[in-house]
């Protein structure tokens, strides 16, 4: 799809999102951090060190600018993270002079990511989100009396993950099911100094998560769109994906269209729903942002990634074909933990893993950030977890003092 000279696409993300690019044949150059799994795949063509999107963002446009300001071509700007959708809608204009890329709308932007003012917007235009408060518990020594039914799911106002780390070190959420707990939580929430939301649980497991995924162009037109649910989370409540699959739900199409019709939203974006007891598909967050499921339905047979590519190069679009539904991702060493925890290891995963079509940072013509990005090291800090039991096993037990 890259003739010599033409753009590049400069990638902002992880491998998933690197991996429907090389299956377009476009070449990435990726930011990323010294052992970043993607720094080692045969398709990054060159890497810049990577610069923290929140706190240091005027440095990583600086960095940024410095690459195009390289290239024959303006290269095609790729971002997955919060973090680096904020860096890039925030220094727009100046990116512009540099970059092509599709985003939604700055104010839309600050409105989804900032879960308080996306709870406001929701209101306002009558979307289906569950009841929620806004929460401030390091200026608010009284808020944990609040007015919403229990259980509730405490979820940071912006998913920033060091600073919720104080509070959670491993979920998305905290479930809460009632003001006692709430108030014992409270001084941990206060020291942490994070605002949080306080959202009706909408019962059940994570594998009633259901996703509207949608590229919408400038013209307002829907170009490309498809669904899926998630297989397994780590942990098991409120965790982060190890294995997902994609569907072919109407209704979630039906009513994630008519969501980005209500907000105004271009560019690309995950509308994420929970499918309540009663079939009812609660809204519970929309993130503008290109995800990992850009490589099961790359996969699939619709590459969004390189749709936008060649929209924005005036290159040839490859056909917005359907997704087929059943194709499956997974985090290799992330699902297997994940398994672990509800059930074991045992053939059934194994069947699965080894069928699934899409895998994080593995494929067979690249197997390299598997390897040396993930496997490697942690299987060096396994080692040094042994050798260090080992030792203090051998060392002699101190004599009592008198």
């Amino acid at each position: 799809m890259r003739a010599d000279g033409n753009s590049c696409a400069c990638v902002l993300g992880d491998i998933d999102l690197v991996r429907p690019l090389a299956l377009a044949r476009i070449t990435c150059v990726v930011v990323a951090r010294h052992g970043d799994p993607h720094r080692y795949s045969r398709y990054a063509a060159a890497s810049l060190d990577w610069v923290d999107h929140w706190t240091q963002q005027g440095a990583l446009v600086d960095r940024l600018m410095r690459f195009a300001a390289s290239q024959p071509a303006p290269p095609v700007l790729f971002y997955q993270s919060t973090g680096d959708l904020l860096t890039v809608s925030r220094h727009r204009e100046r990116l512009r002079e540099a970059f092509k890329f599709v985003i939604a709308p700055a104010q839309l932007v600050e409105d989804v990511t900032d879960k308080s003012r996306f709870q406001r917007l929701a209101e306002r235009l009558g979307l289906p989100v569950p009841p929620t408060r806004h929460l401030q518990p390091s200026s608010d020594p009284v808020g944990w009396d609040v007015d919403v039914r229990f259980p509730v799911v405490l979820k940071p106002v912006i998913r920033q993950y060091e600073r919720w780390s104080k509070v959670e070190s491993d979920a998305k959420a905290v479930r809460v099911d009632s003001k006692e707990a709430l108030r014992e939580l409270w001084p941990r929430l206060a020291t942490a100094d994070v605002e949080v939301l306080a959202q009706e649980l909408v019962v059940g497991p994570e594998s009633r998560i259901e996703s509207y995924h949608t590229y919408v162009d400038e013209s307002g037109r829907v170009v490309a769109e498809f669904t899926g649910k998630k297989i397994r989370t780590r942990p098991a409540e409120f965790g982060y994906s190890t294995a997902v699959t994609l569907t072919d739900a109407q209704d979630v199409v039906a009513v994630g269209r008519e969501v980005v019709r209500r907000l105004g939203l271009v560019g690309v974006a995950k509308l994420d729903f929970k499918r309540a007891q009663n079939g009812e598909l609660l809204l519970l967050e929309v993130n503008p942002r290109f995800t990992l499921w850009h490589h099961p339905a790359a996969l699939a047979g619709l590459n969004i990634p390189a749709i936008v590519f060649a929209d924005l190069t005036d290159g040839r679009r490859p056909p917005a074909t359907s997704a087929r539904p059943g194709v499956r991702w997974c985090d290799l060493w992330e699902d297997a933990a994940a398994s672990r925890a509800v059930g074991g290891l045992g053939p059934r995963w194994m069947l699965f893993a080894l069928s699934c079509e899409a895998k994080s940072g593995f494929s067979w013509d690249d197997p390299m950030p598997f390897v040396r990005g993930v496997a490697m090291p942690r299987l060096r800090a396994r080692a040094r977890r042994g050798l260090s039991r080992r030792l203090r096993i051998g060392r002699p037990t101190p004599a009592p003092s008198r």
